[in-house]
């Protein structure tokens, strides 16, 4: 059986496209954070944003937001897109409204079978909420 040299083509082309695809999934490297000034929250995993305002560090806002500036763009930003804004391959995550505090830290340190890393090893907790501070500070 011989196949044709536009059927060849096409699936040539769609091989391309496929590889495109998850070659632009981005390097998903874990990058350091530097925390900063950033108060120390230990290594028992919070259920919630300590450094959002008018919670235990919520004076530290501003700095974390700054902070996690700086490791969303290192870590997250290559998949979720700058500012958070998705160009639509993964999720926009100014749009997760069902993503609590508690969903995120569990999904950003154990990551999904879905692609993304766990980041457990290279982000301690400080960071983790640092960048959602940041992603919060995006969506308002």
């Amino acid at each position: 059986m011989t196949v044709s040299t536009p059927l060849k083509a096409c699936v040539a082309a769609s091989l391309f496209g496929w590889a495109a695809l998850v070659m632009g999934h981005g390097d998903v490297t874990p990058q350091p954070v530097d925390t900063g000034n950033l108060p120390e929250l230990g290594t028992e995993p919070l259920s919630e944003n300590p450094f959002r305002e008018g919670n235990e560090h919520g004076e530290y806002n501003e700095q974390a937001i700054k902070v996690g500036e700086s490791g969303y763009a290192g870590n997250c930003a290559g998949c979720h897109g700058i500012q958070a804004m998705s160009g639509g391959l993964t999720p926009d995550l100014r749009e997760l409204e069902e993503w609590d505090d508690e969903y995120f830290i569990g999904r950003v340190r154990n990551g999904t079978d879905r692609g993304m890393p766990s980041f457990k090893n290279n982000l301690d907790q400080n960071a983790i909420w640092a960048i959602k501070t940041y992603i919060e500070s995006v969506k308002e």
